[in-house]
């Protein structure tokens, strides 16, 4: 068994001496991990860095068998962010995100174009917070747990769709959230229109929102919670005023 595919590295975790299990994202073969050799040397050393693009090749015996990869760089994107402290984290938090919330070996050719293009805009602190955001919703989107913002779940109403109720997923207006506002999730604006257009407390909100569902649709039922990563990019995002 054997295929070649693009790919983004997510995760690299040391396998005895010099070895490594490595886990990349690709758009044809979904999260996969393999078995990489002298993954410390010097000629990999640099490749195998979150965020990197890399050309992998995996072979295996069987197809149920962890198997091997054998990698060549495309476009090292991790360097250029090693002097920005915010970016690193959001792209620490994104790789983390990937790895836990994501289906083994299923393909999502959507949420590794997405992805990809989260990645490109890490340099761009007034593009990326919201925009990861928008690809933790899309996530579940493709997982079939996609949120409903599109019209009030208790009146139907386009308009002034205000929050999200946290057990349907789905939009709530605010005449008819303001008895439950206790209970409600703030919906940011850019989440269903003009996503340029920011206000204080949009990115929290989303962060929020889409962490809430992530959470207990998908992390949970296989006793999993949000990773530390994400909650380490929230607060200093937070601190730095971009939230």
């Amino acid at each position: 068994m054997e295929w070649t595919d693009r790919a983004i590295v997510l995760v690299v975790r040391p396998h005895g001496e010099s070895s490594a299990i490595v886990e990349v994202l690709t758009p044809e073969h979904g999260r996969h991990a393999g078995l990489v050799r002298s993954a410390t040397g010097k000629r990999l050393r640099g490749v195998l860095q979150p965020g990197n693009m890399v050309d992998v090749h995996w072979r295996a015996r069987l197809s149920e068998h962890l198997g091997a990869f054998t990698f060549e760089p495309v476009e090292a994107r991790a360097p250029a962010l090693f002097d920005d402290a915010l970016a690193l984290s959001g792209l620490g938090a994104a790789c983390a995100m990937a790895s836990l919330a994501l289906p083994e070996r299923e393909t999502l050719p959507r949420v590794f174009e997405a992805f990809n293009v989260l990645i490109q805009q890490m340099p761009h602190i007034d593009i990326w917070p919201a925009l990861y955001v928008r690809w933790e919703a899309g996530v579940l989107r493709e997982l079939g747990y996609g949120l409903q913002l599109d019209r009030c779940v208790a009146t139907g109403a386009a308009d002034h769709l205000t929050h999200v109720s946290p057990r349907s997923g789905q939009a709530v207006c605010a005449e008819a959230a303001e008895p439950y506002l206790d209970k409600m999730l703030s919906l940011p604006g850019f989440l269903r229109h003009h996503p340029e257009e920011l206000f204080a407390g949009d990115v929290e909100a989303g962060l929020t929102l889409t962490g809430y569902f992530l959470e207990r649709r998908v992390l949970w039922p296989v006793n999993k919670v949000l990773p530390e990563a994400r909650s380490r990019m929230t607060e200093r995002l937070g601190a730095a005023g971009h939230l």
